[in-house]
């Protein structure tokens, strides 16, 4: 559809007028292609697919991960947003300006206006330490 939408450009070009957005022209273009490839497609009914002995989880593959690997993963971030939150406040600050703001230790220690060697080691402990508390946390609480 891509390729027939510039080819459809190509074609048609003489027809743009100037005075209007060529972007609403191009979505009209591929617009108009999609739905005559559409009504061309025959459609097929899913009860035709669902006929056969394979089981629906064969025959309708889910792209992403299941219900029970999504509900364990929430409730890991979950454990690991408390674990964030009983971190002592400097370590939280330094923490979320590294990895949320995605900051360069240089531009932390401006921000912070501290020494960069300060920022190194409270990177470290502020890591140990949230290493420390999802350890410590019962399996249970962080779906394992």
């Amino acid at each position: 559809m891509f390729q027939q939408t510039w080819l459809r450009v190509v074609e048609k070009v003489h027809h743009y007028d100037a005075r209007r957005s060529f972007e609403a022209w191009l979505f009209a273009l591929a617009h108009n292609l999609a739905i005559d490839h559409l009504r061309r497609c025959r459609s097929e009914s899913l009860d035709e697919l669902l006929s056969s002995d394979e089981p629906r989880h064969i025959q309708f593959p889910s792209a992403g991960p299941d219900a029970l690997d999504r509900a364990l993963e929430q409730e890991r971030a979950g454990a690991g947003i408390e674990a964030f939150d009983e971190l002592p406040a400097v370590y939280r600050e330094l923490l979320s300006l590294r990895f949320e703001e995605e900051m360069k230790l240089v531009e932390i220690a401006e921000v912070l206006d501290v020494p960069l060697s300060t920022v190194k080691t409270r990177l470290k402990r502020g890591l140990e330490r949230l290493r420390k508390q999802l350890v410590n946390m019962a399996p249970r609480e962080i779906g394992q």
